[in-house]
């Protein structure tokens, strides 16, 4: 299976997260996957909690990378990484009521079919993964043979 990978350098600006959006949306429409598709949406949300969080977490600049396996427009699995210079890891927090942070990690545990993190350099990559195809349906997921995340969070069966 063929992957292609797109790339984008975020500053350390909060504003950052908005042009990663903009830059994953039109990266989206280029590899097949419709504005007005469900997981669209989806992508765009993990993309804005995981930027957002390296970007105001770490003060430093991250990496944002996108990663879609070739296939049936339906089918596969669309990987998003980001990486930035911290090697503390993350940590999911429970945001009570009217809290305005502590959910993004909730999110991404909700909407991603897989996350998980792993050092990289002097700091991590967390990934999720977004799996196209319909409940049921096998889908050619991105899976490098020389790839094996330390840290995954699988999601329960």
């Amino acid at each position: 299976m063929q992957v292609l990978q797109v790339q984008l350098e975020v500053g350390p600006d909060p504003a950052e997260v908005g042009r990663a959006r903009r830059w994953a949306r039109s990266r989206l429409a280029g590899s097949g996957i419709k504005d007005d598709e469900p997981v669209a949406e989806t992508l765009i949300l993990l993309i804005s909690e995981l930027v957002t969080n390296a970007v105001v977490h770490t003060g430093c600049p991250a990496v944002l990378r996108m990663l879609f396996g070739s296939g049936a427009a339906e089918a596969g699995t669309v990987r998003v990484e980001v990486a930035d210079t911290s090697a503390c890891p993350p940590r999911p927090r429970h945001a009570d009521g009217e809290d305005t942070n502590g959910r993004g990690l909730e999110l991404v545990d909700g909407l991603a079919d897989r996350w998980g993190w792993q050092p990289e350099g002097a700091g991590k990559r967390i990934w999720c993964e977004v799996d196209r195809s319909a409940p049921g349906v096998a889908a050619e997921a991105y899976a490098p043979a020389t790839y094996e995340p330390p840290c995954a969070v699988p999601r329960p069966a």
